[in-house]
């Protein structure tokens, strides 16, 4: 919810209130994201909708709009820690493509961490990393901040492997 509310409520509705609003969602219909599984266990988290889903980003002034494309966007990433560093991100970007190319999109962006200075705490690159999103094909088109470059994965398109 982070993304989809004003800072100030989702800071007030912290916690419980959030997880009911994603669920009421999740119940609406709306999927709000997508899911990663090892065999029946659900071990990862991918959020991704249209960019207007996520009215934050258009308040950011890094992260506002690189052009007038209609894009989808990925938000955030939650990994179970047993399952970290384990590439599972990258099969999250890999199929959140996927869904996007289904549901008719074009442009999917995403908003990851680039650090300078060594790793950063999970909690800190929820957003997912450059090194992720660069394997699953993406590639930087803007960058307004030091560590947090916008990257696109423009769909229908081949991606070149670079070494």
């Amino acid at each position: 919810m982070w993304w989809r509310l004003p800072r100030s409520e989702f800071m007030r509705r912290r916690g419980e209130e959030n997880r009911k609003a994603l669920k009421g969602l999740v119940d609406s219909g709306k999927i709000p994201g997508i899911l990663a599984y090892l065999h029946d266990q659900p071990v990862g988290w991918c959020a991704v909708a249209a960019r207007e889903t996520f009215p934050s980003l258009e308040r950011s002034r890094v992260l506002k709009r690189v052009d007038d494309q209609y894009v989808w966007s990925i938000v955030c990433f939650f990994v179970a820690k047993p399952f970290r560093n384990k590439g599972i991100s990258t099969r999250l970007l890999n199929a959140a493509v996927q869904y996007v190319r289904q549901q008719g999109g074009q442009i999917v962006e995403g908003y990851p961490n680039d650090p300078k200075k060594g790793p950063k705490p999970d909690p800190f690159v929820f957003t997912g990393l450059v090194s992720a999103f660069r394997k699953a094909g993406f590639t930087e088109v803007i960058r307004r901040s030091e560590t947090r470059p916008i990257m696109r994965y423009v769909v229908g398109k081949k991606k070149r492997k670079t070494h």
